[in-house]
């Protein structure tokens, strides 16, 4: 049975979608998984919908391209529109909690995937630690729901990231770090 996980990271440009898939791809590739991560960004890195494809596997990955994901993250309304042609019965659909009414219209019913989960990963970020960390809780709450490196290599991974800026203010690390705990401990 293949392990193969298809993952979609959906928000608009500046929401660190590109950072985490980045993160997470680099560490499982270290870890001896087969990665592919394909962006998908231009002018959205002005303010439009900024996309992460991803695909880990312990085996050989056949293509990068896929229409159906096992896990989808939607950070704002536009991409909740964005990403819901690869929603199927078996996608995890992830949306976070600060979308419009009149998107949350577009999410996907109950019925329609394995399980929808609402995080208030914009809220934690803005009101419990800093909003530059909102990236770092989706990439937990990630971690949480795929299982797809251990939280130590994750860490590591945010060592090499962020070493410099890690140095120059230790806090950095501690705030990252509880950030990473609160993204997975939202999924659990």
């Amino acid at each position: 049975m293949s392990d193969l996980k298809r993952i979609m990271l959906a928000g608009e440009g500046g929401q660190g979608v590109q950072s985490v898939a980045a993160i997470l791809s680099e560490a499982s590739y270290k870890t001896g998984k087969q990665v592919m991560y394909i962006p998908n960004f231009g002018v959205e890195q002005r303010g439009g919908v900024s996309v992460a494809f991803m695909q880990i596997s312990s085996e050989v990955i056949g293509s990068p391209k896929f229409d159906d994901a096992d896990l989808i993250v939607a950070l704002s309304d536009r991409a909740v529109n964005r990403v819901k042609m690869y929603v199927n019965p078996n996608t995890i659909y992830v949306y976070d909690a600060n979308i419009s009414a009149e998107a949350r219209k577009n999410l996907p019913k109950a019925d329609e995937v394995a399980k929808i989960v609402e995080i208030p990963a914009h809220e934690i970020a803005n009101t419990e630690l800093h909003v530059r960390v909102f990236n770092v809780i989706i990439m937990g709450a990630v971690l949480g729901l795929t299982d797809m490196v251990s939280v130590d290599v994750i860490k590591d991974a945010l060592e090499h990231k962020f070493a410099k800026k890690f140095e120059a203010n230790p806090a950095l690390r501690d705030m990252n770090y509880a950030a990473l705990e609160k993204g997975m401990s939202l999924v659990r």
